[in-house]
């Protein structure tokens, strides 16, 4: 039996708790990953930035080793979102990093991808695809991705991340999605991450 790992799902709760209910779903009916997602409710905003990052590292991320992030059109400007996916990319006392795969939701209607993960990837995920572009400037990114949070870009910009990302579409296919994961999981130890950006503190 294939090994199942634990997923943790960010996103934007007021605006797309209906695809991650929608994608919870289809989780349990096909049994891909174990769903390691809680409601973290609000944390204390006056804790200084490395105690927000270890309660949610440490507490609230627990022992996931895939971080899926959906996106939506206003996910960039929440703040818990920019908390889970700093926490998600540094080495906690009791957890380590996680991988992060990126969903474009339909609400975003994004077109473009990014494979991480080398040709498995590209050949099963994206047959049809025959060139590849590479794409090394902010601009290009931001042009293709308008609904990714900063921290995404910089990270997509530094090479070394190893974050796909995918459109909702490819994770209603059970092989793509178990693949997507597997590919994120394995890659996760040898990922470096940017964290240079200042942890966001207010939404908007």
């Amino acid at each position: 039996m294939a090994t199942k790992h634990k997923c943790f799902i960010s996103y934007h709760h007021a605006n797309d708790q209906i695809y991650k209910d929608a994608l919870a779903a289809f989780n349990k009916q096909h049994d891909i990953f174990i769903d390691m997602s809680v409601d973290s409710g609000d944390i204390d905003d006056t804790l200084d930035d490395q105690a927000i990052r270890e309660k949610i590292r440490d507490e609230y991320l627990r022992d996931a080793t895939v971080t899926i992030l959906l996106v939506g059109t206003e996910t960039k400007f929440r703040k818990h979102v920019d908390w889970e996916l700093f926490s998600s990319m540094i080495d906690g006392k009791l957890n380590k990093k996680s991988g992060v795969l990126v969903v474009q939701l339909p609400t975003t209607k994004g077109t473009y991808h990014t494979a991480a993960h080398g040709e498995k990837e590209k050949e099963s995920v994206y047959p049809a695809t025959t060139v590849w572009t590479t794409v090394d400037s902010r601009a290009e990114y931001e042009r293709r991705y308008p609904y990714l949070p900063d921290r995404i870009i910089d990270n997509l910009l530094s090479g070394k991340a190893k974050i796909s990302v995918t459109t909702w579409d490819k994770l209603t296919v059970v092989s793509m999605l178990k693949l997507l994961i597997d590919l994120t999981f394995e890659d996760r130890a040898s990922a470096v991450y940017d964290l240079s950006r200042t942890m966001r503190r207010r939404n908007g």
